[in-house]
């Protein structure tokens, strides 16, 4: 029976989005907040997140192709 392994950014991804979404709808209802530099934070928040996960994606095919 071969293990199954699981990523282990699933649960941080988790616990961290939790916060980062209430303080993005405190943001959202903020008035004094600049609405063009808040959208440039949460698209550079989706980039670093999409690299996060290709790197994670690549190192686990990685470390399942040398046997570790």
């Amino acid at each position: 029976m071969s293990e199954k392994t699981t990523n282990p950014l699933i649960p941080i991804a988790i616990v961290v989005s939790l916060p980062v979404l209430v303080c993005v709808i405190l943001l959202l209802t903020d008035q004094g907040i600049e609405r063009s530099l808040f959208w440039a934070a949460v698209k550079i928040g989706i980039l670093l997140t999409v690299i996060g996960g290709a790197l994670s994606f690549v190192a686990s095919r990685l470390a399942e192709k040398t046997g570790r």
